[in-house]
């Protein structure tokens, strides 16, 4: 089963933040978390990207800022050993790694309130979001210290200043529990996210959560605003809009791919949540494009 773990971070004695660049055949970092907030740029790949209980496509030029403590993965789809086909840019820092109140001065009002913000995970507008990619690629190649931690500032008040953003966990996953509640709910999530194509099980759930079953559906109910099955079925949908949009696969293939295993209470689910057959959705999204 995947855990969200926990993902040590060091930067190195002689930088207070941290900026990497990734080459792989496909992301293998799992569904994890870690105190730094990051911000991740997709410079190569599509696939799948899970914050919270959000899950949503990426391609390149997806652009993505975390808060603190946010659990998060990337999946790329397909993998294709040695081909290298995804790439990505993290910047990861930590809300004190100049001093403890350094945010909380006016200079930084406006960064102040994006990281904060940053707790339900956010995504940007495209015009920001290319600004955005132009000051990170100047960071990235900037070898100065002081002056990349000027970039830095510079980027992160674009962010905060320039157009529209998105909160990806706006509602249904609670990001102010207590550690204990957090913690529960981060496991579940992991589990639903690894299994969720499969049949997935209330009591393994349960369990899990070192609950009994009926303690975790009152417990579930309360962290999240839906029942359990609400947000397996959520993500089982999720996953088939994005099937229907990016591939040719028939529905029925789609159906039993992410987890339903009768065409007819698919399509009757799809069409309560989408207002649209399985089939009108996809003619209606390719006559847009």
């Amino acid at each position: 089963m995947l855990k969200p773990s926990l993902e040590p971070i060091q930067t190195t004695g002689e930088n207070s933040f941290l900026l990497r660049r990734f080459e792989e055949d496909g992301f293998s970092a799992p569904y994890h978390f870690h105190p730094e907030y990051e911000l991740t740029l997709i410079t190569k790949g599509t696939g799948t990207r899970y914050i919270g209980n959000h899950m949503d496509s990426y391609q390149a030029g997806d652009l993505v800022l975390l808060g603190s403590n946010l659990p998060h993965c990337w999946k790329t789809e397909p993998v294709v050993k040695g081909g290298k086909n995804a790439g990505s840019v993290v910047i990861q820092f930590r809300e004190d790694f100049l001093g403890p109140e350094l945010f909380k001065k006016k200079e930084f009002t406006n960064i102040h309130t994006l990281l904060a913000k940053s707790s339900s995970g956010i995504t940007f507008s495209k015009q920001t979001t290319a600004i955005a990619i132009e000051k990170i690629n100047a960071l990235s190649g900037q070898p100065g210290n002081l002056q990349r931690l000027i970039l830095l500032f510079d980027l992160l008040e674009t962010l905060a200043t320039h157009g529209r953003l998105q909160l990806l966990n706006g509602s249904g996953y609670n990001m102010k529990q207590h550690s204990t509640d957090q913690e529960r709910i981060n496991l579940v999530l992991a589990y639903i996210i690894e299994n969720f194509k499969e049949k997935i099980s209330l009591e393994k759930a349960a369990s899990v959560a070192s609950m009994t079953t009926n303690a975790f559906c009152k417990y579930f109910k309360k962290a999240t605003r839906k029942t359990f099955m609400d947000v397996v079925i959520e993500y089982r949908l999720n996953y088939a809009t994005r099937e229907l949009v990016y591939t040719d696969k028939p529905v029925s293939h789609i159906c039993f791919e992410c987890g339903f295993n009768d065409i007819a209470h698919f399509s009757r689910m799809f069409k309560t949540k989408m207002k649209s057959t399985p089939l009108g959705y996809r003619k209606q999204f390719r006559k847009h494009l």
